[in-house]
């Protein structure tokens, strides 16, 4: 299985969309160049990445990074949002258009963030009546768009997303029934929504042609308890069961490590020193403890 990076690992460094209300206003370390380039320094075999980390959209543009990434030996992957209004209009794209960009790039996946609007309360309020709906809608337009997806080579991927139970991703997947949509199965997503991530995990995998494989660590406080993102395999979700579940499924032969690393009260360069040594470590046990590109 090849090992890659999602690049909202790198996000203090520049690499990630705005979320969660927060916008970095750190200059960019790297451009997609450059982080092509330290990609290939961390060993890595390619890279799962937004039209923020991309710069720019212009066929001549895309056209370049996908040079780029052949001439360093890195697969991409483009993920891209149905509606990013509320934290990253930089994510947004029609189905069609970001089949465009990742047949541009040369990337076989197209992976959805589907941005359905969820009421309160959040746990136990899977299918709710304002969700499905949103969810249909959802499920016309990638069954409208899944030939343009086939003809490019491009595979439709729907993420548990932290909006989405993984019940309703694999509902509008099925709606849809067409080779070329599955999902993108997220390893701790589900603790947004109150979901168990195993049982999203094994849900979703056997559905699943690429994942983002991220770690949480929940943290209790007086007034409640705060899930925060650290390296792949110091926190809260059992990582060596999830990747045994995500490798049985031979769609998936590449592993998307995604470290959503807090910053704090650091500044810029204590802040990135931090971020980069968490996502080494998280190459690390991938490699040496999960086995990670090792033959057989």
């Amino acid at each position: 299985m090849l090992l890659g990076l999602h690049t909202y690992s790198l996000h203090l460094h520049g690499m990630g969309q705005n979320w969660g209300g927060y916008k970095l206003e750190w200059k960019p370390v790297w451009d997609i160049f450059g982080l092509m380039d330290e990609a290939t320094k961390l060993g890595l075999d390619g890279l799962h990445l937004t039209a923020a980390v991309l710069g720019s959209t212009r066929k001549d543009h895309l056209r370049d990074v996908r040079r780029a990434a052949e001439e360093r030996g890195l697969y991409l992957e483009y993920n891209f949002s149905l509606d990013a209004s509320g934290y990253d209009d930089r994510l947004t794209n029609t189905m069609e258009e970001g089949i465009a960009i990742a047949e541009a790039i040369g990337s076989d996946i197209g992976k959805i963030s589907m941005d359905v609007h969820r009421p309160h309360p959040v746990c136990g309020s899977a299918f709710h009546p304002r969700i499905i709906p949103q969810l249909e809608a959802i499920a016309q337009k990638a069954r409208a768009a899944a030939p343009t997806a086939q003809n490019a080579g491009v595979r439709l991927c729907l993420e548990n997303h932290t909006e989405a139970f993984s019940d309703e991703v694999i509902w509008t997947i099925q709606r849809v029934d067409h080779p070329y949509v599955g999902a993108c199965v997220d390893t701790n997503n589900s603790l947004m929504v109150g979901e168990c991530p195993l049982t999203a995990i094994r849900k979703l995998a056997p559905l699943a042609f690429t994942n983002h494989f991220s770690d949480h660590r929940i943290e209790f406080a007086q007034y409640g308890c705060r899930i925060t993102g650290v390296a792949t395999g110091t926190g809260d979700v059992p990582m060596k069961e999830a990747y045994q579940i995500i490798k049985a499924n031979p769609a998936m032969q590449r592993l998307n490590l995604e470290v959503e690393f807090d910053p704090g009260n650091d500044g810029p360069e204590d802040a990135r020193r931090r971020e980069y040594a968490a996502v080494v470590e998280s190459i690390r046990f991938a490699r040496e403890e999960l086995g990670v590109g090792r033959t057989d």
